[in-house]
């Protein structure tokens, strides 16, 4: 996703430093007294097949991560604006140097299947996504909490829980950090901090399958390579407002048919535009059109496993060349319509806390002349051969081909060299083969929807030492201890000025290393067909769901 300074995030700034979420409230979200009353009709949006079975802590992307945003509720939730509420948390308080918390849970919320919602519900999902044991994906996001080390070893029981996490009744628990966070509450805010019933634990496989959640949508169904089907919970106790039946999510391989069939009144929202589409989708009658600035980032990953392209000084060369050798701004206007902009950083401008301007993000500028400077001094180390090709792999299903094929042209046009797409056939295969570290030879298409509104959630997950390996989102396995440093300083900052200055480090460090090129910050687009209601993106550029009626 699946797949985000902490301190300047409006509300749950507030809240953080004010050390207790319990005053930020657990109520419903300000929504427009003109919005159409609750329908029981069922909603069908576009989405890919989940590359894995539907379970928070070992889910990366989207296809997978939208219904499982629909289907649990965390401690936390986010409302359309980034703005965070207790949702089942009643209370989250720290102590004084904030390297430990106290949760309280609200009374009677409940799973799908009747379970209660307990301590111990929070406890063991977690205790069980940090094990090294259950190879989850998303494993680093509890790489703060004490005991995650130990639960890294080889040979670690599967059962093993996280020593700092302590129940003291059913609805209070205890959290020990392995180092002071004030952003803590707001990270329990993500996916992978999804309470879970018992049945997850004694049947893993089927779970993922069939699974039984607590949020304001249960599951229905799920038919492989065509639809997930989701349905109002009708005993949610929390603040989001469901405005119709359920949610479809059918699985398109090609958006040109998807954008055909919305055209078409077949499909009612669809959230990926094909190229074809950029130029004319808002102005065609046949549809409603959003177009807003956002908060996702396009990039592509260099791996750090790829042949010549390390982090040693030869692969920090091509690396930095290779940025500069893309004219961003002539394919923002040629194959995205502009419906994006040229990048400063690796996240987004409207993040709270965005740096206006760091130390060498001149290397996100197209200068021609510093690229070819750069990579003939890397082929002064290693030269790079006639018939060497650099590659960007991308999956076919997105609709990238336009762009990632002017970006190896640009490429290939700057530097004189072969550059090209590498396509594969779908998202799931796309990033089974990320998973498995297949890429050797070629960069792939990566990119970000912040998880919680601040800058911590596109570096951590994305660039951390605890992130790689398998553990996290750190596909190309980039490690830097002073870029992990900067960023565990930054999150026991107790004043936004010096958060803010931390993470600009950790920024300028990856803008060094390049661990990734970023091509665009992405509008929030799509379109709907003419007769849905309440049809706009949330701060994750993802479609308001619940809000959506017809």
């Amino acid at each position: 996703m699946h797949r985000n300074s902490r301190f300047a995030v409006s509300a749950a700034a507030i809240c953080s430093l004010a050390l207790a979420l319990s005053a930020c409230g657990g109520g419903g979200d300000s929504r427009s007294t003109k919005a159409p009353a609750t329908s029981d009709t069922t909603i069908s949006v576009s989405g890919t097949e989940p590359a894995k079975p539907l379970i928070p802590s070992n889910t990366m992307e989207v296809g997978g991560g939208h219904p499982l945003d629909l289907m649990y509720s965390k401690l936390v939730r986010f409302d359309a604006k980034g703005h965070v509420h207790n949702e089942v948390a009643k209370e989250i308080k720290p102590n004084a140097d904030m390297t430990e918390y106290r949760v309280t849970l609200q009374p009677g919320w409940k799973f799908s299947d009747g379970s209660p919602v307990t301590a111990s519900s929070f406890t063991k999902a977690w205790s069980y996504g940090a094990n090294a044991a259950n190879g989850q994906l998303a494993s680093s996001f509890y790489s703060i909490i004490k005991g995650f080390d130990e639960l890294q070893a080889k040979g670690v029981d599967p059962k093993a829980q996280m020593s700092g996490l302590k129940v003291i009744d059913d609805l209070t628990f205890s959290v020990e950090l392995s180092s002071p966070s004030s952003t803590f509450p707001i990270q329990v805010g993500e996916s992978a901090f999804a309470p879970m019933p018992e049945e997850r634990f004694s049947d893993p496989t089927g779970f993922g399958e069939h699974p039984i959640t607590n949020g304001p949508y249960r599951f229905k169904s799920w038919e492989h390579n065509k639809s997930v089907k989701l349905v109002r919970n009708p005993d949610y106790k929390g603040g989001v407002k469901v405005r119709n039946g359920g949610i479809e999510f059918r699985v398109y391989t090609d958006p040109t048919a998807a954008y055909a069939d919305v055209q078409s009144g077949n499909l009612d929202v669809l959230s990926t535009l094909p190229a074809s589409a950029l130029k004319t989708f808002r102005t065609d009658d046949q549809v409603q059109a959003v177009s807003t600035p956002g908060a996702g980032i396009s990039d592509f990953t260099i791996p750090s496993y790829m042949k010549r392209f390390g982090q040693d000084q030869e692969g920090k060369l091509r690396r930095r060349a290779i940025s500069m050798a893309i004219d961003r701004k002539q394919i923002l206007r040629k194959v995205l319509n502009n419906a994006g902009a040229v990048p400063t950083d690796f996240a987004a401008p409207t993040i709270p806390g965005h740096p206006t301007s760091l130390k060498g993000s001149d290397v996100l500028n197209y200068n021609p002349k510093k690229a070819k400077e750069l990579w003939a001094q890397a082929n002064r180390i290693s030269p790079w051969a006639a018939d060497d090709t650099f590659k960007i792999a991308y999956n076919s299903d997105s609709g990238q081909k336009e762009t990632y094929d002017a970006v190896a042209n640009s490429i290939k046009n700057t530097l004189g060299i072969k550059a090209e797409g590498n396509p594969q056939p779908t998202f799931n295969e796309f990033r089974n083969n990320i998973s498995a570290r297949k890429f050797t030879d070629s960069a792939f298409r990566s990119g970000w929807q912040p998880d919680y509104p601040s800058l911590e959630n596109y570096l951590q997950p994305n660039f951390s030492s605890t992130a790689a390996d398998g553990n996290g989102s750190n596909d190309g396995d980039y490690k830097n201890p002073a870029f992990d440093d900067a960023l565990k300083r930054a999150a026991a900052a107790t004043s936004t000025d010096q958060a803010d200055r931390l993470f600009r480090q950790a920024e300028e460090i990856l803008l060094e290393d390049m661990p990734a090129v970023p091509l665009f910050n992405e509008n929030a687009k799509g379109v709907a067909v003419k007769d849905i209601h309440g049809f706009a993106f949330n701060w994750q550029d993802v479609p308001d769901y619940a809000s959506l009626t017809k």
